[in-house]
């Protein structure tokens, strides 16, 4: 049996995400040329996202439309919020199933290039003041992503930590209040600022932060790689390696469909 290709989307997972794509009705009169089916469209995104192939470069032959017919259906459905519906949609389902664990959380940024330049981009300092944007995101004591943010390449770190623990959705999928908030999160010296620790706390979450001019060896990093893997997880798509999106939503888009993606993957594995 030939193994599947990561583009390929198979009946249970479509079946997450075709309740959340808008409806759009054809017209009865004058309606045009039929709409492509969202399914084909969707696995021409996934493509694009997997492979980092230039929209124009979309391989016809695949079924998935027009490189600019996917663009298009991309814009919409970001438009419409598809994007962290899905995710917080698979969160709930992995809570659910017992897979998240809340009891601490870590969080990391990562720069990657932005090579056409748009919003949320800057002078990179680790990269020669080349323009770049810069990835933060924020994982479950697991590893699974909660929340990615996008800045541009020469935001600090700590700006982004009270801006990440807000991006964490309320994550359903048992009985009672969801949840939002871990107990404890982990970030190296990058996050050192008292300002920050006191700005974590009255989000009732106690912040396990490493101390600048202290000795390597705190032993946060035995608990804090797993936002580390989850980096290399997330840049395992080629698409976000390297911003090539002037529009910064758009990439946003791509970057919150790949935390989705780690969350499926995940919940299979616990099946």
């Amino acid at each position: 049996m030939a193994r599947p290709k990561p583009w390929e989307v198979d009946d249970e997972l479509w079946a997450v995400i075709e309740p959340l794509l808008p409806k759009v009705e054809r017209r009865s009169r004058h309606p045009g040329r039929k709409r492509h089916p969202d399914r084909l469209v969707f696995q021409g995104i996934l493509f694009v996202l997997h492979t980092g192939i230039s929209w124009e470069h979309l391989p016809q032959e695949l079924g998935f439309g027009s490189g600019m017919t996917c663009w298009r259906r991309l814009a919409e459905w970001t438009e419409a919020g598809v994007w962290p519906r899905l995710h917080e949609v698979l969160l709930a389902k992995l809570r659910s199933a017992n897979a998240l664990d809340f009891s601490r959380a870590a969080v990391d940024g990562s720069h990657i290039r932005a090579l056409k330049g748009g919003p949320k981009t800057g002078r990179s300092p680790v990269d020669r003041g080349r323009t770049g944007s810069k990835h933060h995101l924020i994982t479950d004591a697991t590893g699974i992503p909660l929340a990615a943010t996008l800045t541009g390449g020469n935001r600090n770190d700590v700006t982004q930590l009270i801006p990440l623990l807000q991006a964490v959705p309320p994550v359903r999928g048992k009985r009672g209040r969801p949840r939002r908030r871990p107990d404890v999160v982990l970030a190296d010296r990058g996050y050192d600022h008292d300002k920050y620790r006191r700005l974590v706390r009255d989000l009732g979450v106690n912040p396990l932060i490493a101390r600048r001019g202290t000795e390597h060896g705190s032993g946060l990093g035995t608990q804090r790689w797993v936002v580390e893997r989850a980096f290399a997880h997330l840049h395992w798509f080629r698409r976000l390696r390297i911003r090539w999106e002037i529009r910064d939503d758009i990439h946003e888009a791509f970057l919150t469909l790949g935390c989705a993606l780690i969350c499926w993957r995940r919940l299979k594995s616990f099946r």
